[in-house]
């Protein structure tokens, strides 16, 4: 019996679900593996978490304070993978023509973000978990719609990538590297996620309060630590921010 063609070479691209679970397996991998985007993501949330809810440095209000820092920890974490570290990532692999590459390879350029998109969830995933485990550890005792709580991290997830990735595709590497390092320190310190709006003047407050920072850490804050419902007007605020950012980074965004 002949085996003629039995392993009669088949070219052409993998399936297309296969190249975007491969880059995103691949995205992630560097990303963990990355020295700078592990203090972004993993040290100094977990440091702020740990370090504000053992020693009395800001007043948190009622209740224990880690209950007021935990849901702005998590909003935090959010930002440091989906803005700061994708911004940095994806604006030194525009310099270094990795994009460009990418971009002339059978995975579709739309597929690509699709893929970085991907490894942001996981990696956010993994940083919700590590962190809720240290607060409960902290004595976190959280309540409320849980279906609350991932809308407003998926609004803030889309907010924040679209905010990175303009950044990222307009701005030359090194300015990214020191924008995204300002931005994230100025958020920190400005959003509500240590530091509540209300220690702020009031119209600071008013300013602060339509940033995505302070709308994702308040909303988790009135889910997780204040029990109350779906908190419609910090969604309305991340979904803005998503739709602008998300449409200017897919307007703007170069390649090269």
């Amino acid at each position: 019996m002949s085996a003629t063609g039995t392993y009669t070479p088949k070219p052409g691209a993998a399936p297309l679900p296969r190249m975007i679970a491969a880059q995103a397996a691949l995205e992630t991998r560097m990303l963990l593996r990355n020295g700078e985007q592990l203090l972004l993501t993993v040290v100094i949330p977990t440091l702020l978490l740990v370090l504000f809810s053992a020693v009395d440095i800001v007043d948190t209000g009622e209740g224990k304070a880690v209950d007021f820092l935990a849901p702005g920890v998590l909003a935090l974490a959010v930002m440091s993978t989906a803005f700061t570290g994708q911004a940095i990532a994806t604006g030194f692999e525009r310099r270094y023509g990795v994009l460009k590459r990418l971009g002339a390879s059978p995975l579709p350029r739309w597929a690509l973000m699709a893929a970085k998109t991907l490894s942001v969830l996981v990696t956010e995933v993994l940083q919700i978990v590590l962190l809720t485990v240290i607060a409960f550890a902290l004595g976190w005792s959280p309540h409320g719609n849980p279906f609350a709580v991932l809308l407003l991290l998926v609004l803030g997830t889309a907010a924040f990538s679209g905010l990175g990735l303009l950044m990222a595709g307009t701005l030359k590497a090194e300015a990214t590297l020191a924008a995204a390092n300002l931005v994230f320190l100025l958020l920190l310190v400005g959003g509500g996620v240590i530091v509540p709006l209300d220690k702020f003047p009031d119209a600071a407050q008013a300013v602060l309060g339509l940033l995505p920072i302070s709308a994702l850490s308040d909303g988790l804050r009135d889910v997780l630590r204040d029990g109350a419902g779906m908190p419609w007007g910090d969604l309305g605020i991340l979904a803005v921010w998503a739709v602008a950012g998300l449409g200017a980074a897919g307007r703007f965004f170069r390649w090269e």
